[in-house]
């Protein structure tokens, strides 16, 4: 769709599973060269490399801890050694877990951060020294959610990642747009994804979740790769240091539908 796009390297942290598989396969169909990372699910990492090839584009999967500068700079040095180049960054990993506030553990909440907000951090940084030492037009996106805007009580250590990661990524797309480079965020709502599988199982609760979206449906991991797809192509060529949001609505407060309130 995007021809831009054909023959460009990305990498995808956490592009084993959920959303990096589907980004990882999008950008197979858009025949891009791509690194997908995995901490621990090396099957899972293998799978999404088989969607890239046979979407029709090339991919590797490499193992790295991207809470490290070490692991940040591991996928860089891969993406190098295998396809010569580095176009687009997307820090995709991230955890959650349900804690009511006044009995979540410090080490919770620091891994949380750590992995969210801290681990987008690193892989900005180092994509960010790679794209200035090679004066190429660097493309970074971020896996932000809708909570970053809403609130979201029992997991207050997953929603001060997500403001984290919107307030940082704004800042350094103005920081850096200047030397054009784009930093955008993608929120997405709810996602029928792997960490939500067993939530949706339960008619209830699929139900109660639905309830909270305007569009009366749960998204799918294929709706927000083609956000990242655009938000990677030439096509959003003039758009820095925004949330992308892929919710149905959800951010609109739908308890209002119909004039209520």
């Amino acid at each position: 769709m995007y021809t831009d796009l054909k023959n460009k390297v990305a990498v995808i942290t956490g592009g084993s599973k959920g959303i990096g598989t589907a980004i990882s396969k999008r950008f197979g169909q858009e025949q891009m060269n791509v690194v997908v990372n995995y901490h621990s699910d090396e099957q899972g990492a293998d799978e999404a490399v088989k969607l890239i090839e046979e979407a029709g584009g090339k991919g590797i999967a490499v193992q790295a801890d991207v809470g490290t500068e070490e692991g940040n700079q591991a996928l860089i040095d891969a993406a190098v050694k295998e396809f010569g180049d580095l176009d687009v960054w997307i820090n995709n990993a991230g955890m959650e877990n349900q804690y009511e506030t006044h009995e979540l553990p410090l080490e919770e909440w620091k891994k949380v951060l750590d992995v969210n907000l801290t681990g987008v951090f690193l892989g900005t940084k180092a994509a960010l020294n790679y794209f200035l030492a090679h004066d190429k037009k660097g493309n970074i996106i971020n896996m932000s959610s809708v909570h970053e805007q809403i609130p979201w009580p029992t997991f207050a250590h997953y929603a001060a990642s997500k403001g984290g990661v919107k307030l940082f990524s704004e800042t350094v797309a103005m920081e850096y747009a200047a030397r054009n480079i784009r930093v955008n965020s993608i929120g997405p709502g709810a996602i029928n994804t792997p960490i939500n599988a067993k939530k949706f199982a339960d008619p209830e609760q699929l139900a109660t979740t639905t309830s909270m979206v305007p569009m009366q449906r749960i998204g799918e991991p294929s709706e927000v790769a083609a956000a990242a797809a655009w938000l990677a192509s030439d096509e959003s060529s003039y758009v820095t240091g925004i949330t992308l949001f892929v919710d149905g609505g959800m951010k609109l407060y739908p308890s209002f539908q119909g004039g209520k309130g």
